[in-house]
């Protein structure tokens, strides 16, 4: 809140996210903290306590930068449908390996997965702080990327969300207003768009037994509750044990778990305790901020299990 930390957010979020080049130069530098095992050795020998509080709390919340980038696969010989897949800002440089697992499942069921070169960020962190011009900025240039293709796949749902709010962020701009709600009406998360597309044959087998958290932006925000669910009962040997409160937040909620510390983590809190009660051996959700925030609670918790999302779930099923 400072005049020096608004400097630093506005030239995150102006400068560096929504500029795919700039943001993956930045994220090979920071990876360097990882590659060279300063993470581990901080979290393992407890130096992060020694951190200022708003450092310390940056660092547990760290997203990964050393995970595969994203690799489109092979596009089926005869695809029932084109889609574009929303790369995004963080997903783009933490979780490419997730976007080439959702990429390979719609392969999986004849979906080719075309590029759209002009995308962005979406803008849901604008947003959130309050800068809405530059919101309005970024959905004016992906509505311009994505508006030949048949149905934009996102795999995060507070993406997905902020997608499908375009047509009322652009609502009063005359120019821009039925484009942004056409695009907004072809916005599928992607586990609404595989629950479609995967008819009723199992998807695979693994045998693990699981909890899902609902990500607010997918359970509230659209209303996608059931899809994850269904898919995940598409795997053999797979079992789903439901958490209470399982759709109450988390507490990451874009970047609440940052700008309201204490409230995030009393949610954080609960959902741990939650989780730990099913005993399960992965946690799975579908969004970049609960997977980030639950790894880090279950982290100080003593209780680091892995979080999934759930296309990682289904391809690690798929593979032959």
């Amino acid at each position: 809140r400072s005049p020096s930390g608004r400097l630093v957010r506005s030239a995150l979020l102006r400068g560096v996210l929504p500029r795919p080049r700039v943001l993956g130069a930045v994220a090979a530098v920071l990876s360097l903290y990882e590659r060279l095992g300063l993470q581990a050795l901080v979290r393992r020998t407890g130096l992060a306590r020694l951190l200022p509080p708003g450092l310390r709390r940056l660092e547990a919340l760290a997203p990964p930068l050393t995970r595969p980038r994203y690799r489109a696969p092979a596009a089926p010989t005869e695809p029932v449908a084109r889609v574009a897949l929303l790369l995004g800002c963080v997903m783009r440089v933490a979780y490419g390996d997730v976007h080439t697992a959702a990429a390979r499942l719609l392969a999986r069921y004849g979906v080719a997965v075309v590029d759209a070169p002009g995308q962005t960020c979406c803008g849901a962190l604008n947003a959130h702080a309050g800068d809405a011009e530059e919101a309005r900025a970024l959905a004016r240039r992906n509505i311009a990327a994505f508006e030949e293709v048949e149905a934009v796949v996102v795999d995060a749902a507070g993406c997905g969300a902020h997608l499908k709010g375009y047509g009322e962020l652009l609502h009063d701009d005359p120019q821009w207003s039925a484009r942004a709600h056409a695009l907004a009406a072809k916005v599928r998360d992607v586990t609404e768009y595989l629950a479609g597309v995967a008819g009723d044959d199992p998807v695979g087998e693994l045998k693990m037994r699981v909890t899902y958290q609902d990500p607010c932006h997918l359970a509230h925000a659209q209303g996608i509750r059931a899809e994850p669910r269904a898919l995940l009962a598409k795997v053999n040997g797979l079992e789903l044990i439901e958490m209470e409160g399982a759709d109450v937040c988390c507490g990451s909620a874009g970047y609440y778990n940052l700008a309201q510390p204490d409230y995030a983590d009393r949610l954080l809190a609960e959902k741990v305790a939650a989780v730990i009660a099913t005993s399960p051996d992965a946690v799975v959700t579908a969004n970049p901020g609960c997977m980030l925030q639950m790894e880090a609670g279950l982290r100080a918790a003593g209780h680091p299990l892995p979080v999934l999302h759930v296309v990682e779930v289904l391809a690690r099923a798929a593979k032959p």
